[in-house]
């Protein structure tokens, strides 16, 4: 059975506005099937940055405070972040980059990324050297806005590409999954780590389908694990940002910076699973078949 489809939000006065430029700039620039691909390939990109709008501006904080904040400060450098995120979060809402019904998707997110911060910190996974107010214990509260902001990514690209797919799995399924796969960043402490089972599952699951997405006019197919896996790649490259702004350090970077293990690489492509599935049910009108979505 073929779900309803998505119906996005009428475009308003700034998006009717920056359509129409484009539209210019096509009409402009685009003269035959490598100009075409040119000018995709550059709207690709800038929705792509658009998408990133929260991650990208946590990021900036997180290198402007390493390099320009005062030693001395009466506000620690952890706390001015935390109200940072807080402003950025209400910023979007107010107008208008996030949608209500997303915000509570990437509320959730942040819960459960800070839980398990608890648990990894406590286990010694990883540390937060620097001194702060606003913390749980060894997490200071700026943590959790670092998985809101894939949260963010997330729901903000499959608005901006009007995200499409062909054999969407079941939504219980996927729960199914992201639900042993956060078990499994736990239980891996005292149990046998089943990772390797984890990826061959979402294989399994997700192997089959393609999701469509529209950087200019027309929808272009993906598998849908290679973009799991180039959004991991690119939220590892996040993470070394983060732990060379000492925002937080992994053992054997006390001492000094070395780039993040390539085996964190796997434990993100996991755990955006887990936000994919709950922006997935924010969008679960959308999952209509796609197949003619390239025409």
């Amino acid at each position: 059975m073929t779900p309803p489809p998505f119906a996005p939000k009428p475009p308003n006065a700034v998006q009717r506005w920056l359509h129409r430029e484009r539209e210019a700039l096509r009409a402009r620039w685009v003269k035959g099937p490598w100009s075409l691909a040119a000018f995709e390939f550059v709207s690709f990109g800038i929705k792509q940055g658009w998408a990133c709008l929260f991650g990208g501006a946590m990021l900036g904080l997180l290198l402007a405070t390493f390099l320009f904040y005062p030693e001395h400060a009466p506000l620690s450098r952890y706390d001015f972040l935390v109200i940072g995120a807080v402003c950025i979060q209400v910023l979007m809402l107010w107008i208008g980059l996030e949608t209500l019904e997303e915000a509570k998707v990437i509320f959730v997110f942040h819960v459960v990324g800070t839980i398990m911060e608890l648990f990894k910190t406590a286990h010694g996974s990883w540390i937060y050297p620097e001194d702060s107010i606003l913390r749980i214990g060894a997490v200071p509260l700026f943590s959790g806005f670092m998985y809101a902001a894939v949260g963010s990514y997330l729901a903000r690209v499959w608005r901006i590409f009007e995200f499409r797919f062909t054999q969407f799995p079941s939504l219980w399924l996927q729960g199914l999954l992201a639900a042993v796969i956060y078990v499994n960043f736990f239980a891996h402490h005292w149990l046998q780590d089943i990772r390797l089972g984890l990826f061959l599952a979402t294989f399994l699951i997700y192997g089959r389908c393609f999701v469509w997405f529209r950087p200019d006019q027309h929808h272009r197919p993906m598998p849908l694990v290679i973009g799991f896996l180039l959004v991991a790649l690119f939220i590892w490259f996040a993470e070394n940002i983060g732990t060379f702004a000492r925002a937080w350090a992994y053992p054997g970077q006390e001492n000094g910076w070395h780039p993040v293990s390539l085996s964190k690489l796997g434990s993100w492509y996991l755990l955006m699973i887990i936000s994919f599935v709950l922006v997935a049910a924010v969008h679960r009108s959308g999952h209509r078949d796609a197949g003619g979505a390239g025409q």
